[in-house]
């Protein structure tokens, strides 16, 4: 199998972590899956912004991990998360670099949710 191409951000595919100075709120119905004041917002070229949820504020019981998996040459190979209570449209909706590349380590032991999926405010 070949290696994975690794590419570094810069002008032409910049990426920025800063700490989100708000509180972040993940819920499904009427439940929540994560709270936090911790939360890290990642840019990444001309993607819409992401917020990075630290695991600790994160109801992980409620997750079930997947074996499916992706890969970005900048940051790494991403893990995914169900929520199989969530039914069809909550599988593989939550993602983790559990080893991102040095760029963007600062996301370890983070999750991202996708947006379309759960209610996520930033309060």
């Amino acid at each position: 199998m070949p290696d994975k191409p690794i590419k570094i951000p810069g002008p032409d595919h910049p990426i920025t972590v800063t700490p989100n100075p708000g509180r972040i709120v993940v819920r499904l119905g009427g439940r929540t899956v994560a709270d936090t004041r911790n939360a890290l917002t990642l840019r990444e070229a001309s993607y819409p912004a992401v917020q990075y949820i630290p695991r600790v504020d994160v109801e992980m019981a409620l997750l079930e991990r997947t074996d499916h998996a992706t890969y970005c040459p900048y940051k790494g190979d991403a893990s995914y998360f169900s929520v199989p209570s969530g039914g069809a449209g909550l599988e593989n909706a939550i993602w983790s670099y559990e080893a991102p590349y040095d760029a963007v380590t600062v996301i370890k032991d983070h999750l991202a949710f996708y947006p379309d999926r759960f209610g996520i405010t930033d309060a």
